[in-house]
């Protein structure tokens, strides 16, 4: 029997982009290679995305032809810092109890590139082939996240080195967004592919559901949920936007993260009080938090390295016939207005611009929502079966 090593660092039930994706991706590639008799070690994490959210999961689970381990790590608040020493405990469990297992291909679900590298660890140890799963390019995004000259000047040389390893060993990269592609350029030994994310069944049963009709309220509510971190950037125009809208709209700011607290010291400064914080909540909660709402929101900062990706939070969003605020630039926007063309577009920061075109939204008559294109083109399900099958067919290729 063959098998192949699973790597992802965020897994069911944890509540995170890299979960939603890996845990269909999983069943989708269980059944298939349970037909061809290959077994899969999934090698994961316990739910860890938030501190103030926490959710029970068995740390070793057999499913058929499956095997998950869930291993602890130390609680973090989405910080560098704090995210490091996460994950050196994830990557040295993994070392540890994968030492004697014998594997005929490496999988590497990654965002944040250790994951990646330590599937090249593995894969190049045994000379088997690696699939990575590439979600985002997290060199570029460090190289404008730190702040500290000195640091940096360190740490993207030897992130650069880690990437040029783990890339060039490669035997196949999945490409989430398309935006991506230039930067791979240089590793053309490997073959690509781009499954992106997609819409889950869960989502495309609540659009069935979802209502294109204004909520009759004397407040406007905005809906924002993920992660509040420095990538998001809510500190630069959510306080802002909330104080030009005045009280009648509402934002409600559904999740937690590193950022937080500039967040809230931005909202004191401007001195708002149509803010609301929540802490995090499990999907069926925030299935009913969409469908209340009257906006939902999503924001990335203005860095360069964020006008390749593609965030899997539109996806989601998309399915609730809601008017989607979208503060994006590069390929995300190119993909909202080719998409998804009833979108109120902004650019990143710019709390003057959403203002004025969503009260010039507010002014006119509401068009009408159809997502039915949109759900045939990006069926989770269906994107699931194609790279399950890619998966296995390099495993058969270079056997």
């Amino acid at each position: 029997m063959k098998k192949i090593l699973y790597l992802t660092f965020s897994f069911k039930p944890d509540l995170c982009a890299g979960s939603f994706r890996n845990s269909p991706l999983l069943e989708e590639l269980a059944r298939q290679a349970e037909k061809k008799n290959i077994a899969i070690d999934v090698f994961t994490t316990l739910p860890n995305r938030y501190s103030t959210f926490s959710q029970e999961a068995q740390e070793v689970e057999v499913q058929g032809n499956v095997k998950i381990q869930r291993i602890g790590i130390p609680q973090h608040q989405s910080g560098i810092k704090d995210q490091s020493f996460s994950f050196k405990t994830y990557y040295d469990e993994v070392k540890k109890r994968v030492k004697h297992e014998k594997y005929d291909m490496v999988f590497a679900s990654s965002s944040r590139l250790f994951t990646a590298f330590l599937g090249y660890t593995i894969a190049r140890s045994r000379k088997i082939p690696l699939y990575l799963d590439i979600r985002d390019i997290f060199v570029d995004t460090i190289n404008e996240v730190l702040k500290n000259p000195v640091i940096k000047l360190g740490a993207i040389p030897f992130l650069k080195f880690i990437e040029k390893k783990t890339f060039g060993y490669a035997t196949h990269i999945n490409l989430i967004s398309a935006g991506f592609k230039p930067y791979f350029a240089e590793y053309a030994h490997a073959t690509y592919s781009y499954f992106s994310n997609g819409i889950d069944d869960v989502f495309i049963e609540e659009n069935k559901n979802a209502k294109d009709l204004p909520l009759k309220r004397t407040k406007k509510k905005i809906v924002y949920a993920g992660n509040i971190g420095e990538g998001q950037g809510l500190h630069k125009v959510v306080p802002q936007a909330a104080k030009l809208l005045g009280p009648g709209h509402e934002f409600h700011i559904i999740g937690d993260g590193g950022a937080k607290k500039m967040l809230v010291e931005k909202i004191e400064e401007e001195g708002v009080d149509n803010v609301i914080l929540r802490d995090p909540m499990n999907r069926s909660s925030l299935i009913e938090e969409y469908h209340q709402a009257d906006y939902l929101f999503i924001h990335l900062n203005d860095y360069e390295a964020f006008k390749k990706v593609l965030p899997s939070k539109i996806f989601e969003l998309a399915m609730f016939n809601k008017p989607l605020l979208a503060g994006v630039n590069g390929y995300a926007r190119e993909f909202i207005q080719e998409n998804l063309p009833d979108s109120v577009l902004f650019f990143p920061g710019n709390a003057q611009e959403l203002v004025e075109k969503l009260k010039k939204l507010e002014e006119s008559p509401r068009p009408t929502v159809d997502r039915s294109a949109f759900i045939d083109k990006f069926n989770r399900a269906a994107i699931n079966e194609r790279m399950a099958s890619s998966i296995l067919n390099l495993l058969h290729t270079k056997q």
